[in-house]
């Protein structure tokens, strides 16, 4: 018996409200199958699915272990799983791998972020894809490209410490991390870049490919200045706490009220500015101070003077003082204060999502513009199987089948 006349026409109804509403989005049209978790493969997927792709999440009858997770890792899923569809699916049954083939035959691009040889291992690699459907592009992001640490399994810090990065970020002999998963998201963007030239180049060529992208190559990639540093210059560069300044004065100063603000000062024009504004004139007219050059030999004597100016003006003075005059300048702020941000809030830089759990919240946007227009949330974040029984009957699935395999345990389905 095929699927039942109601729901067949409720969700074509949807699909054809979906597609009335989004169609001038850049990826419309593109199916994406994301077997991911974390943060790197769920960015890539998050991405596509900003631009417009039909991002399917297929996740474990109990759902994405990044649902769970706790602490610092609290806030991975609500971050990089909007714009998904959810199929629950248990890819270790015999049924679960069926569903799991068929998606991948209709779809244009598979996104993997599992253990190397995984999906190799159930059927579900490029290798045996692209045999049913040579048009598939393949994308797997991984910890290293091919090579001689292949094998290895990365973690975000892993990369940043034999990277050169957490080298950079902390004092000299206490390497430390970045403060945020910088080399999972700029690895899920690269990821993008491949699997958005491999849709470019299947217009010519009429066939997918495979793409990879990896977090150690990632990381080499955000070093790379610091490496060319040491051929241009033949010393090897310090880390950015202790690194020699560029400029005289670019630093965070204590306020009257206890707070941070960030000034640089990175011109002889900017110092001009600053020291009329400021009325520190003494400091313009000294001979020793006039190029940029002397006054970083002269911050000793700078800063000193410079900590007891801005430590007796409240912050709120500081920054209307600097935005005033146009010098750069920036509150040292946390991260969960970025939701109050009036910037953020009116350009449209924070998006309304639900959780899962039915909370209402704000998200950050894609930080991109496309003819004036800031990237939507269509879909929500998902609940674990919310989407199960629509894309199995996409697929060509039967009513009965996908009950059975509801029964079964194959899939989790909401009622």
């Amino acid at each position: 018996m095929i699927l039942t006349k109601s729901l067949s026409h409720n969700i074509l109804v949807a699909m054809e409200n979906t597609q009335a509403d989004y169609s001038q989005l850049p990826l419309y049209g593109v199916r994406v199958i994301e077997f991911c978790h974390m943060v790197m493969g769920p960015t890539c997927g998050m991405i596509l699915g900003d631009l417009g792709a039909d991002v399917i999440k297929v996740e474990p009858i109990d759902g994405d272990t990044t649902r769970r997770l706790v602490h610092q890792g609290a806030g991975f899923f609500a971050s990089y799983n909007r714009n998904k569809r959810s199929l629950a699916l248990d890819l270790k049954s015999e049924d679960g791998l069926r569903v799991a083939k068929a998606l991948c035959e209709n779809a244009d691009v598979v996104v993997e972020n599992l253990r190397p040889g995984a999906l190799e291992e159930s059927g579900l690699g490029y290798a045996a894809l692209s045999k049913k459907n040579p048009r598939l592009i393949y994308c797997a992001l991984k910890g290293f490209l091919d090579g001689p640490y292949a094998h290895r399994k990365a973690l975000d810090e892993v990369v940043q410490m034999m990277g050169g990065l957490a080298y950079m970020t902390g004092p000299e002999g206490r390497p430390l991390r970045a403060g945020a998963s910088v080399t999972d998201i700029m690895g899920g963007m690269f990821g993008v870049i491949g699997i958005m030239s491999a849709l470019r180049q299947r217009e010519h060529t009429g066939r997918g490919q495979q793409v990879m992208a990896a977090l150690y190559e990632t990381t080499v990639h955000m070093v790379a200045q610091h490496m060319m540093q040491y051929v241009v210059t033949g010393v090897p560069t310090q880390p950015m706490p202790q690194v020699p300044r560029a400029w005289a004065v670019y630093d965070s100063f204590q306020t009257k009220d206890g707070e941070s603000v960030f000034i640089g000062i990175v011109s002889d024009t900017q110092w001009k500015i600053f020291c009329e504004a400021f009325k520190q004139q003494d400091l313009y007219k000294d001979p020793d101070l006039k190029t940029n050059a002397k006054r970083v030999e002269a911050r000793a004597r700078i800063m000193p003077i410079l900590n007891s100016l801005f430590c007796s003006m409240t912050k709120a003075d500081l920054m209307a003082e600097c935005e005033r005059i146009g010098l750069p300048f920036a509150p040292v702020v946390k991260p969960h204060e970025l939701f109050d941000d009036v910037h953020l809030r009116e350009s449209r830089g924070l998006l309304d999502v639900r959780l899962p759990d039915g909370r209402q919240t704000k998200v950050p946007a894609l930080p991109v513009t496309m003819g004036g227009h800031r990237t939507e949330i269509r879909q929500d974040l998902p609940r674990i199987g919310q989407h199960s029984r629509e894309i199995l009957f996409e697929v060509g699935f039967r009513e009965e089948e996908i009950e059975l395999m509801i029964s079964t345990g194959v899939i989790l389905a909401e009622d």
